[in-house]
Parts: structure tokens; C-alpha cells; sequence
């Protein structure tokens, strides 16, 4: 069964976003999932905007550019590359590979700068 976490804008545009099963609260952890008809797909509401829920994603992305961008090394770029995972209950959180939180960083400089 297909299982969503549905986000309003503030515009009023409805998101929806696929989870795994595990996401979904109630949700069985050895996968067994209710049955009946026309139960083809469950809809969570989230308790906030779309907006708000990205909120401590664009806050935690502005905190980790303020830090490579600062200091000695002084790159001529940042790139920053993280996975985010909406829930309903939950809101925007920082997606993890494996067992850890997923943050990819890139700093470049441009060939013949001086330091």
C-alpha cells in the first residue's frame, strides 16, 4: 500500500510525498500493513506548511555555508549536497545513508588565485 505525507504551500498547492512504510505512524515494523478494499494508498496530513517544514533545512544549509565559507581557506565555491525526507510528523529532516546523516561538501578554488 502506498503511503504519502501531504504538505499544503502557502499558496494552498497540495505536496505529496512518498514515505516507507516505517515513516507512517502506526505503521507495522515487520511490514504488515491493514487490508481491504479500495485501500490502495493511506494520506498523513502534516501538521505544517510545506514552507515550515524546510525551514531547519535552509537553516541548517545557511549554518554549514557560513562555516566552509569562513576561516583561512577562503574558497571560491561551496557546494553543499544533502538528501531531505519529509514527514508528516516529523516535518524536513536531513536524510541519512547507512547509519549516518548524509552531507556531501565541495570547495573549489580557481586555478592561479593567490593565497
Amino acid at each position: 500500500m502506498a503511503q504519502y505525507a501531504e504538505f499544503v504551500t502557502a499558496e494552498g498547492a497540495v505536496v505529496r510525498v512518498e514515505q516507507a512504510a516505517g515513516a507512517v505512524a502506526g505503521a507495522d515494523p515487520y511490514g504488515m500493513q491493514p487490508v481491504g478494499r479500495g485501500a490502495a494508498q493511506a494520506v498523513e496530513r502534516a501538521g505544517e506548511t510545506f514552507e515550515q517544514a524546510l525551514t531547519g533545512v535552509r537553516s541548517a544549509a545557511e549554518s554549514a555555508l557560513a562555516v566552509f565559507r569562513g576561516g583561512s581557506l577562503a574558497p571560491d565555491e561551496v557546494e553543499l549536497e544533502f538528501g531531505v525526507k519529509l514527514t508528516a510528523e516529523a516535518g524536513a529532516l536531513i536524510a541519512r545513508t547507512a547509519a549516518e546523516a548524509h552531507l556531501t561538501v565541495r570547495l573549489s578554488w580557481a586555478p592561479g588565485r593567490s593565497a
